[in-house]
């Protein structure tokens, strides 16, 4: 109804499922990584939980799309069933034969058995997904549990991700299913998203549907962030209604006065639960104070907030936004810690990134509305030469418009190369699962430019173009105000201001490990790779631990490691993982090691 007047193609709200309208947040970033990551470990759990509308079934749909090629997926969408209907199910699944009329559970066990050593053998992996899982009877319950009871002697046969509601953590938490809560291997639950990446959300969305401008103001953002208590389902019902209102009224911008009466026609329609879950008196008070301050000053802005929570990986800078160093503050998203070598997670930021001024000088056949004259040529990037950017000017959005299918394959093609490496992944699964046999690990994540200059590592990001398409393409190197880009291998500068016009912060990264291939050191390990961390901490910091034995991770040394991660902005927790070794990789230069400011040294 209202799309037309507001110049759109589309309801950019509609609450159905369509992948082109994907924005995945921070949190929803670290929980695909946890799900990634149990399908690439052998054997036990991996557990998901979050909220009703807080985007459970968005990140099953995405691990669907990346699992590997050698991956097996059999997927229960309907958990209400008995033990042996789950094992039907699966073996429906999985394309196995058996007797459809047999009532026995020995039977199926057998065949499914049977099935998991032929498809081992075969060098392929089997993962069982349960959606909605918090509905599994006891008994169906066990039944999942014994099935992680098929193993060779080096391995398990079957992975099994749990997804479901909070419910499930009551459930799992009962003394009579200890077995397999101790089986879980990885946890995560959902949080609300924040409001900054509401006001993402929104956008995002809008983009994808043709908007050309701004339609929620600040103030309503603020609203729908408060009503909706950051979950996506409640943003895009209160939005969709909103926009129907301003429609109506026959307003362009939408404020918070038509945030609130939107509110008061669909909220109580859903149920909803106040958020933070205090009650809607609460609420209702809350709001008035904020029209009040509204009248007052002219309007009320919440303040841009991170909550603390614990990060998935070994380090995280754990400083409020806003401060005057460099490193941004990394958090994430409430899950339990994981090996980060094989769980790359997510970074967030609450800093803004100013867009390059108006009227800035661009150089010939650069990408961006700005004049094309007067900017000095790019410098090389690493040990491999920047290639010449080419003539003709085009804008950015047409840039991505005209990208191949083989987008992301271009990418990763130039991101290794720039680390000296030959790689033919198609996507991020295949790139992560190729680095370590190059002595490289991915780290994958979304924030701002700040993040990437904080790890100072050329990067693919995912640029959003027409139609809310996301294309995969290379950042090499950031000089001043200008980006160096290539979209389908082909050199392209842009004003950096462009380029975060169309980037919504998702990133890819590749970093270095220790020479001896350890992703993380922990207290009490032991190797040449502890001794590489106390030389590091030694030209860091000019202080060095006395040991008996220099090759063992010993108290002395975890208090040097958490002085370093202090100074750098890191979460001091003593344990060495991705960010706290780029950190100390970015201490001596090496030969090999790309840059992404290209006055930062290679």
């Amino acid at each position: 109804m209202y799309e037309q007047y507001f110049g759109l193609t589309e309801r950019p709200f509609s609450i159905a499922p369509d992948p082109r309208f994907l924005y995945m947040s921070q949190q929803h970033r670290e929980a695909l990584a946890h799900l990634l990551y149990g399908v690439g470990e052998g054997g036990g759990f991996v557990q998901l939980t979050g909220e009703v509308g807080t985007g459970k079934t968005t990140i099953c749909r995405c691990l669907l799309e990346q699992v590997p090629e050698h991956v097996d997926v059999a997927l229960i969408l309907n958990p209400r069933v008995t033990a042996m209907e789950l094992l039907a199910s699966l073996c429906d699944e999985l394309g196995i034969d058996y007797a459809r009329d047999t009532t026995s559970i020995k039977l199926l066990t057998d065949v499914l058995n049977a099935h998991l050593l032929e498809t081992h053998a075969r060098g392929r992996r089997t993962v069982l997904i349960i959606d909605e899982a918090q509905n599994l009877a006891a008994d169906a319950l066990e039944q999942v549990r014994l099935l992680t009871n098929l193993e060779t002697t080096r391995e398990k046969l079957l992975q099994i991700v749990l997804i479901g509601q909070p419910e499930l953590r009551t459930l799992l938490a009962r003394d009579d299913l200890r077995q397999l809560s101790q089986r879980v291997t990885a946890r995560y639950h959902l949080e609300p998203i924040q409001r900054q990446e509401t006001a993402a959300y929104i956008r995002h969305r809008l983009q994808v549907c043709g908007a050309g401008e701004e339609i929620f103001n600040d103030a309503a953002i603020d609203l729908v962030q408060k009503l909706s208590g950051g979950v996506p389902r409640l943003i895009n019902v209160l939005c969709d209604r909103a926009m129907l209102g301003a429609y109506v009224e026959g307003k362009r911008r939408i404020d918070a006065p038509i945030v609130l009466r939107a509110a008061r026609e669909v909220l109580p329609e859903e149920g909803l639960e106040a958020p933070s879950r205090r009650g809607w008196r609460w609420l209702g008070a809350a709001v008035a104070l904020v029209f009040m301050g509204a009248f007052a000053v002219g309007y009320w802005r919440a303040p841009v907030s991170q909550p603390a929570q614990v990060e998935t990986g070994a380090d995280s800078p754990s400083s409020a936004a806003g401060v005057a160093e460099p490193a941004p503050p990394v958090a994430g998203g409430g899950g339990e810690t994981v090996d980060e070598s094989v769980a790359p997670v997510a970074a967030a930021v609450v800093e803004t990134t100013a867009p390059a001024p108006v009227g800035s000088p661009s150089p010939v056949g650069v990408v961006g509305d700005e004049s094309t004259a007067g900017h000095p040529a790019t410098e090389t990037v690493a040990a491999q030469p920047a290639p010449e950017v080419p003539a003709g000017r085009q804008s950015l959005s047409r840039q991505l418009g005209a990208a191949g299918p083989d987008a992301a394959a271009w990418a990763w093609s130039g991101l290794f190369g720039l680390w000296g490496v030959q790689s033919g992944a198609i996507n991020d699964a295949q790139a992560c699962a190729a680095a370590p046999a190059d002595g490289l690990r991915c780290l994958l994540g979304s924030g701002t430019r700040t993040v990437l200059q904080y790890y100072d590592r050329p990067a693919v990001l995912l640029l959003v173009g027409p139609g809310g398409r996301r294309v995969p393409v290379l950042l090499r190197n950031i000089h001043g105000s200008y980006a160096l880009l290539e979209i389908d291998g082909q050199p392209v500068e842009v004003p950096v201001g462009t380029l975060e016009r169309h980037w919504f912060g998702e990133y890819r990264l590749l970093w270095k490990t220790p020479p001896g291939g350890s992703a993380v050191l922990r207290p009490g390990d032991r190797g040449s790779d502890v001794q590489w961390l106390r030389e590091k901490l030694k030209q860091a910091t000019g202080l060095a631990s006395i040991a008996p034995d220099p090759m063992l991770f010993d108290e002395g040394l975890k208090r040097l490691v958490q002085d370093f991660q202090r100074s750098r902005e890191l979460d001091a927790d003593g344990v060495v993982g991705a960010r706290t070794i780029i950190h100390l990789n970015n201490l001596s230069p090496r030969a090999g090691v790309p840059r992404l400011l290209v006055d930062a040294g290679s």
